[in-house]
């Protein structure tokens, strides 16, 4: 998509603070963190949202959790505690549409969120 944020971050027409490549996935830095690990994680390909992503090809979802756990581990936070967040729809929050998983760490996370 031309006029996607996070495929032009992809595609590095934007510049973003990467903190790790696979080969379908990109993690970035939030611009706006809520903890002290926000990271963003992104299919490489374009997919409007976490039902796109459960039904695309096999096995990128898992490659994106498996993603989040490796930015986790990078971070330090995987001992500690660390959620994943999937915003799908303006309902839930998720503002730019293209499929992405916020890795939250580093300080207590309380819960119900939000």
């Amino acid at each position: 998509m031309t006029d996607c944020l996070f495929c032009k971050i992809v595609a590095r027409e934007i510049p973003a603070d990467i903190v790790l490549e696979t080969e379908r996935a990109l993690a970035f830095r939030d611009v706006n963190p809520q903890a002290p690990t926000h990271v963003l994680v992104v299919p490489k390909s374009h997919h409007a949202n976490a039902a796109a992503l459960a039904q695309a090809d096999d096995g990128l979802a898992d490659d994106v959790l498996k993603a989040c756990h490796d930015v986790a581990l990078q971070e330090g936070v995987s001992e500690s505690g660390y959620r994943v967040v999937f915003n799908t729809g303006v309902g839930a929050g998720q503002t730019v549409f293209h499929v992405h998983a916020h890795v939250l760490g580093g300080r207590g996370l309380t819960w119900p969120p939000g």
